[in-house]
Parts: structure tokens; C-alpha cells; sequence
């Protein structure tokens, strides 16, 4: 069975910072990423990272949000900084692995000003 926990989200004023963590287990790290959603917006992808360690991010959060993963813990961090108000949003760890999108339920990320 896949499963994909996210944890590490929290309340923080803005100019900070938090680490998001994804657990795989059922799947081995393929490409990964991450999305976030608020009541007010769709869904709104984050940044992604390929097997092979390429990343990609938002134009939003470039510069500010880090990718990276331990293979041997089977996660994915995403490290956050200088974080801004709008920035909070429920964010959700996705997996791609053998043409499956596997989706976690998400960490909540409230930034206040």
C-alpha cells in the first residue's frame, strides 16, 4: 500500500522558516513534488524534483523554498524561508511512480504578518 505522510507544517509570522517533510513507503523515490491549496485558490504546484535530482520551482517560491530528499529515509524535504503571508496553504506531498500520481494529505502552513 502507498503512503505519503507530510508533516513539519505550523503557524509562524512571516520572515521565517519551516521544513516540510514527505515519508514514502509502498514506493521507492521517483519524481516527487509538492503542491499547496487554500480555500480561495486551486491547487497551485510548488516545486518538484526528477529521479535523477533535477529541480524545479515556482516562480513564487524560487529563492526562497529548498528541495531535497534521503533516499536511505525514503523522504522528501522542503525547506521554506523568508516565508511570506501568502504563502500558507494546506501542502500536500505527490509521488509519480510506474504512471500512478500518489497525493498525501497535507501539512497545514499558516503565515501571519
Amino acid at each position: 500500500q502507498v503512503q505519503l505522510v507530510e508533516s513539519g507544517g505550523g503557524s509562524i509570522q512571516a520572515g521565517g522558516s519551516l521544513r516540510l517533510s514527505c515519508v514514502a513507503s509502498g514506493i521507492r523515490l521517483n519524481h516527487m513534488g509538492w503542491f499547496r491549496q487554500t480555500p480561495e485558490k486551486q491547487r497551485e504546484w510548488v516545486a518538484g524534483m526528477t529521479s535523477n535530482g533535477e529541480m524545479n520551482y515556482a516562480d513564487s517560491v524560487k529563492g526562497r523554498f529548498t528541495l531535497s530528499r534521503d533516499n536511505a529515509r525514503q523522504t522528501v524535504f522542503l525547506q521554506m524561508d523568508a516565508l511570506k503571508p501568502e504563502d500558507t496553504g494546506n501542502y500536500l506531498c505527490t509521488a509519480l511512480y510506474n504512471g500512478d500520481d500518489y497525493w498525501g494529505q497535507g501539512t497545514q502552513v499558516t503565515v501571519s504578518s
